[in-house]
């Protein structure tokens, strides 16, 4: 059989070029949201199958990568459905191991607990632009914390960092999961219906108004359900006014403080904020997963035409575990599509050192090579970054690839002269 050089569908090699940026990003990731409090966490990439299929994570339980089980545990003639044959999967996303991390580690955390954890997740989805089959995510989540100071701080820190990577002009989209639930219900359809009333607004800013009246109908919906609540879509506007007008109209269904909090959210945030963008209330935002029980948000870019980063509050689900519920609230950027965004722009890492390459005659001397690696040890102890390179006899050549790695001074050590 013969070797494939590819790599698997969905997945991608790294070249240096990318590695740098990305290896930037990471650290100032680390360094920003280290500076409102958050410490690291790790988790395995690999999950309990039950917790995976949790009914917790939405369209994404549809695209786990399943484990069979191994040895004598294998037993595919004994199988009567796939979970006889697996007993864990790949992660699929950073949330649900958090959730599990902490029900079984709260009694070593503070409370409230703030963690950062990146780490490569997978899913069986359909390759796209800035979608993979593999891919880092990047999220921060309080847990503990019951008032809204969560998803304050959680915007604050992401946009923070956004705005350190030279990002400006981005919109947070933010919304409550209590007040589409609520505009449902004004409307006439009844619980049960609820998640298929969301997908079919979710894709409003793709198929219209027209088109979300049309599925809902084609759903076999009450007219007079669709006619109301698409009307209130048709009024509403993005604003905090937008949101003292959804509270009067929906106070019989909306439960206590909502509508309050969110504005205060919205206050607060762009108060508070240091990065360049936009905070708008987006009614029709609904955010896929089913675990979301209170505000949630998204983080929009026009150069990407789409979404980089979400999140919002999901007080239930560590209670899956414990039985007794903890506030919870996350927000996570697409790393990926981050930094293919800064290479699409031709980003140019922030130099805090310098970076020389020496250039090595080929059979230098044992002593001369000895003093050229001396020299460079001690450059690197005041901080410069010392790549020794044996010198190609086509040297222009040589440094032009060097200058694309960020090297600009070079030091060129002949056999025949002094160093």
């Amino acid at each position: 059989m013969a070797m494939k050089k590819k790599p698997v569908t969905g997945m991608k090699d790294i070249l240096p070029k990318e590695m740098e940026i990305r290896d930037y990003v990471i650290g100032l990731i680390k360094e920003t949201y280290k500076s409102f409090g958050f410490c690291s966490v790790e988790t395995p990439c690999v999950e309990h199958i039950e917790n995976l299929n949790s009914k917790q994570g939405g369209e994404n339980e549809k695209l786990i990568f399943k484990i069979l089980k191994r040895g004598e545990k294998l037993r595919l003639e004994e199988a009567k459905e796939e979970l006889d044959l697996t007993e864990e999967g790949l992660r699929y996303d950073l949330t649900v191991p958090l959730s599990r991390y902490y029900s079984n580690n709260a009694g070593n955390l503070p409370v409230p607990f703030k963690a950062l954890q990146m780490g490569n997740v997978w899913r069986a989805d359909r390759p796209q632009r800035g979608r993979y089959r593999q891919f880092m995510q990047c999220d921060i989540d309080i847990l503990g914390e019951p008032s809204i100071l969560a998803e304050i701080e959680l915007i604050l820190a992401t946009t923070t960092l956004i705005g350190r990577l030279d990002f400006q002009g981005f919109t947070i989209r933010l919304n409550d999961r209590r007040i589409l639930k609520a505009m449902a219900a004004y409307s006439g359809f009844t619980e049960e219906n609820y998640d298929t009333v969301f997908i079919i607004l979710d894709k409003m800013d793709k198929i219209g108004m027209d088109g979300v009246k049309e599925e809902l109908l084609a759903e076999g919906f009450a007219e007079t359900s669709v006619s109301k609540y698409l009307s209130l879509y048709e009024t509403v506007t993005n604003d905090a006014a937008g949101i003292r007008f959804l509270k009067e109209e929906l106070k019989d269904v909306l439960p206590e403080d909502t509508a309050e909090n969110l504005e205060t959210i919205m206050t607060s945030v762009n108060a508070a904020k240091t990065a360049d963008f936009k905070i708008v209330f987006d009614p029709t935002l609904v955010r896929g997963m089913s675990y979301y029980t209170g505000p949630i948000f998204e983080i929009a870019m026009d150069e990407f035409g789409g979404s980089v980063g979400g999140g919002g509050r999901y007080d239930a689900m560590i209670g899956k575990f414990t039985g007794n519920d903890t506030p919870a609230c996350g927000f996570s950027i697409g790393f990926e599509r981050i930094v293919m965004l800064l290479l699409e722009r031709d980003y140019q890492i922030p130099q805090q050192q310098g970076k020389t390459a020496y250039l090595v005659e080929k059979n230098m001397p044992a002593e001369k090579l000895t003093a050229i690696l001396n020299r460079a040890k001690e450059e690197r102890k005041k901080g410069t970054q010392i790549h020794v390179v044996t010198m190609n006899k086509n040297k222009k050549f040589q440094k032009e690839k060097l200058k694309e790695s960020g090297y600009e001074d070079f030091v060129e050590f002949f056999r025949d002269k002094e160093i």
